[in-house]
């Protein structure tokens, strides 16, 4: 039960930070995603999802790759949900519709927020960016989206 309650804490945590951070990025954006910021990660709660990130993470150390899976097809804000796998094998990227950009910048920020106590965007992004698969169009509204960010911060 311990787990149970220390993973309950950090997604309020994460879930408050995601918040702030639609917050923060619907100002002169869109108005829609401060209601983002309230059910992002409402899935978390679901047991599919939630008992396996609570073993691996305070727990076991089990595998999450099922609950990973669920969560990013249930959640329009991860950039993998826009990934389109194609008859040939080939995978290609759709353009994000900018709210669930806004919204997977704030996931971003309230993940650093939430387990280091910084926003390390810029830093995370700049590390990862090579592994995230997304159209041209939206890497480039991306790059602008943390670039206005951070600047708000």
């Amino acid at each position: 039960m311990k787990i149970h309650w220390k993973y309950f804490k950090y997604v309020l945590r994460h879930k408050w930070y995601c918040f702030k951070g639609c917050w923060i990025l619907s100002r002169g954006w869109l108005f829609g995603i401060r209601w983002l910021g309230v059910f992002h990660d409402w899935s978390k709660f679901l047991p599919s999802e939630w008992i396996l990130y609570a073993q691996h993470f305070y727990g076991d150390g089990r595998s999450l790759d099922l609950a990973w899976l669920k969560h990013i097809h249930r959640n329009k804000h991860h950039w993998q949900y826009w990934l389109l796998r194609e008859d040939d094998g080939n995978t290609k990227p759709l353009d994000i519709p900018d709210k669930y950009l806004l919204e997977m910048v704030a996931d971003w920020y309230a993940a650093g927020m939430a387990i280091a106590q910084r926003p390390n965007i810029t830093p995370w992004y700049i590390q990862n960016q090579d592994k995230i698969v997304l159209s041209k169009r939206t890497r480039k509204l991306l790059e602008t989206i943390i670039h206005n960010f951070d600047n708000r911060l």
